[in-house]
């Protein structure tokens, strides 16, 4: 195990992407703008970034993604009307996107050319730091603390990057990077290989990568070393695979509710899961859903 590391302060969020399996609802609302409930997704994984003690949350957006920056600022004019109106709790709500002491850093992606690109474009503003990676579309709802905590907490104790995996149905192993893993010990263990979207058969383990990272800086260097693939993206796997060689990786098999929402039947599934748990929709809905299940 390497030394104890520094605190992780800062937070990336790749949103450039076009989000094409929503259309019509996204041709003019980000994918990351879609609610769960009462909540857009990008207001979930920047939530479990703060909850980590991250402080520095740097978007990589394009320029159709102006209503993220408009979510997290504060919008004066719907606070005067509920203030006036004496609508108190509203205020509260509208007021709850961020804490005061948390830094937002806008950075456009320019051509979306892969994750790994995206990544890449938030050097500037990272530095040489370790620093997170959180794809919003993986949303993760936490049993106790949540996902980027528990990497957190290994890096900590590793002072090596860390990626969250977990068990995927081996017909479903070629929608995911999957990662090689030796001495897993209590849900962590050290990467020795990771492939991008193997078929089955050639899958090196039914561990794949969900969408929160925490990376070397060193990353930056080989993102620049890497070569466009067939599609002409930069892939952030193909870089953390020569990271292997140079630096330990660990996998986390953390604990909590992942739910794929970029895909529908994965975002209709959050949302059903989050009304359900809600203390004041969950007792209404649920006599519903019977009925039409019932009824069926």
């Amino acid at each position: 195990m390497s030394n104890p590391a520094k605190p992780v302060l800062t937070a990336v969020f790749p949103v450039a992407g076009m989000g094409t399996r929503f259309l019509p609802a996204t041709k003019s609302t980000p994918k990351e703008m879609l609610p769960i409930v009462d909540k857009p997704l990008i207001q979930y994984a920047a939530e479990e970034a703060v909850a980590a003690g991250i402080n520095t949350l740097v978007f990589i957006t394009n320029r159709a993604k102006h209503s993220i920056s408009d979510h997290f600022d504060t919008a004066y004019e719907l606070e005067d009307r509920l203030t006036r109106a004496g609508k108190h709790d509203l205020l509260q709500r509208a007021r709850q996107t961020l804490p005061g002491d948390v830094s937002r850093i806008h950075i456009p992606q320019g051509e979306p050319k892969g994750l790994g690109h995206a990544v890449s474009c938030a050097e500037p503003a990272v530095g040489q730091a370790f620093f997170a990676v959180l794809l919003a579309d993986d949303l993760i709802l936490p049993d106790e603390q949540g996902c980027v905590a528990q990497m957190l907490a290994l890096h900590q104790r590793t002072g090596g990057s860390v990626i969250a995996v977990e068990q995927v149905a081996r017909e479903h192993l070629s929608r995911y990077g999957v990662v090689a893993v030796e001495d897993m010990q209590a849900g962590a263990g050290r990467i020795t290989r990771i492939v991008e979207k193997p078929e089955p058969d050639d899958a090196p383990s039914d561990l794949g990568v969900v969408g929160r990272y925490i990376l070397s800086p060193r990353i930056f260097k080989l993102l620049r070393d890497i070569q466009p693939d067939s599609h002409d993206e930069i892939q952030l796997t193909d870089a953390i695979s020569k990271l292997l060689d140079e630096e330990p990786v660990y996998a986390l098999q953390f604990s909590g509710r992942r739910y794929d929402c970029g895909h529908r039947e994965g975002f209709v599934h959050a949302t059903v899961d989050v009304a359900l748990n809600d203390a004041e929709l969950g007792p209404r809905l649920r006599p519903v859903l019977r009925g039409w299940l019932d009824a069926s």
